[in-house]
């Protein structure tokens, strides 16, 4: 199995300096690195070609329309089976990351869509460990949240066979793409307990009030051009339930409870019948 890891760059030289040195530390080492810049101003060449000294790197740095059309751009670029996007400003969690998934993917028989688990940093330093989306992934999976393709281990050939990222999209393409793979079509992702990833809470999708209303206003354009209005009449009416059910579930005190009392409920209905 070969690997294509990418990562896209604009003007973020720090960051950027500590994604490409996680990757030059990996002890694996079977694998081709892509970095897609969109001909930054500041320091940002003067890196990678410091980082040349160390592995060969496939990079270019020129204007871009967006971190969509960078990402394409490296996944255009890539000759590996599997695509690994690390953008600037998220790096590997242990030297020892590359060598673990690839063997778990192995390990899985190659499954289209593999991940591990996130850590996120939040801008006053504290960090969680998300274990991220687990088990039979669905449509409302994605429609109250998403399968975060930074750090995730995707097949190349799926980009040939639904398409690549939308460039007219400013935030939510990725999370159309993951919608249309996997809620649309079936492609069963694989989780995998290791965390792989530190990635920067800081970035597009996560800060500021306007980036929100971007999110919202991308996701709700997808899901209506994606489902019929009846069905995504019921999500809308029902999604927070389902949400509160889920957590229910997790505690069978609770779900006794809430179980007792839709007893006690339909009995007073068929009563009043």
């Amino acid at each position: 199995m070969i690997l294509s890891i990418i990562t896209i760059n604009r003007n973020n030289a720090e960051g950027l300096q500590k994604t490409m040195q996680s990757v030059v530390d990996q002890t694996f080492d079977q694998f081709e690195y892509i970095v897609v810049d969109g001909a930054s101003t500041d320091t940002s060449v003067d890196i990678i070609r410091s980082f040349e000294k160390h592995r060969p790197i496939k990079w270019v740095s020129e204007p871009d329309n967006g971190i969509y059309n960078g990402m394409n751009k490296g996944i255009r670029m890539a000759s590996g089976d599997y695509i690994m996007i690390l953008n600037s400003g998220d790096y590997l969690a242990g030297p020892n990351v590359i060598e673990q998934m690839c063997q778990a993917i192995s390990e899985a028989h190659f499954p289209a869509i593999f991940y591990g688990n996130i850590i996120k940093i939040w801008p006053n330093g504290k960090t969680i460990v998300d274990h991220q989306i687990q088990g039979n992934i669905t449509m409302y999976d994605f429609y109250s949240g998403t399968l975060n393709p930074d750090g995730t281990y995707i097949r190349r050939s799926l980009f040939d066979q639904y398409g690549f990222f939308d460039e007219t999209m400013k935030i939510c393409s990725d999370w159309a793409w993951m919608l249309n793979s996997i809620a649309l079509h079936g492609e069963k992702p694989v989780h995998t307990n290791v965390n792989s990833i530190y990635f920067d809470m800081t970035g597009v999708s996560e800060s500021g009030s306007k980036s929100q209303k971007t999110i919202l206003h991308e996701r709700r354009q997808v899901l209506e051009a994606t489902l019929m209005p009846s069905i995504l009449a019921d999500y809308d009416r029902y999604g927070a339930d389902i949400r509160m059910m889920r957590r229910i579930h997790r505690h069978k005190w609770a779900y006794k409870i809430v179980h007792f009392i839709e007893r006690i409920l339909f009995k007073l209905e068929k009563k009043s019948k």
